[in-house]
């Protein structure tokens, strides 16, 4: 677990004990993404999710406060097992690079944050590498049920 924050920039990564084909699998299917996209208590409802170069992915979060939250993503580019780049084109405006570096059997997962207007990063820093990690530790619980 390490996180790294810079100019406009978030970047955290982790490594987990399972083959990078598990970890892609977990990032590309809708009904597994749904169950651990988000931090501790948040759950999604996908209406979109076309993975492609300039496929629309959008949802909603439920937030444990209530509220809902509207996203709208774009998908730059995919790398099956390597690489997913998507643009989040609703406020706060990032985007984000996802790395899968294969270690034998483990996946090395780094989660590239970076955010199109300073101001946003601001708030968004605040809250980002705490739930970034929340996010991870949610794939991490998919991923060792996966795997089981």
């Amino acid at each position: 677990m390490a996180a790294t924050i810079g100019e406009n920039v978030v970047i955290n990564s982790r490594e987990f004990e399972v083959p990078r084909e598990l970890v892609y699998q977990a990032w590309t299917t809708p009904e597994l993404l749904a169950r651990w996209w988000g931090p501790n208590g948040f759950t999604n409802t996908f209406h979109e999710f076309d993975l492609r170069p300039g496929g629309e992915w959008r949802f909603i979060m439920h937030g444990p406060n209530g509220v809902d939250y509207p996203n709208h993503i774009e998908f730059v580019e995919i790398v099956p097992q390597e690489r997913i780049v998507l643009k989040h084109t609703s406020s706060p405006e990032f985007q984000v690079t996802a790395t899968f570096e294969d270690l034998g059997g483990r996946t090395k997962v780094t989660f590239r944050q970076q955010f199109m207007h300073a101001k946003e990063f601001e708030q968004a820093v605040k809250y980002c590498v705490e739930a970034n990690e929340q996010n991870f530790d949610r794939m991490g619980e998919l991923l060792k049920e996966m795997s089981a």
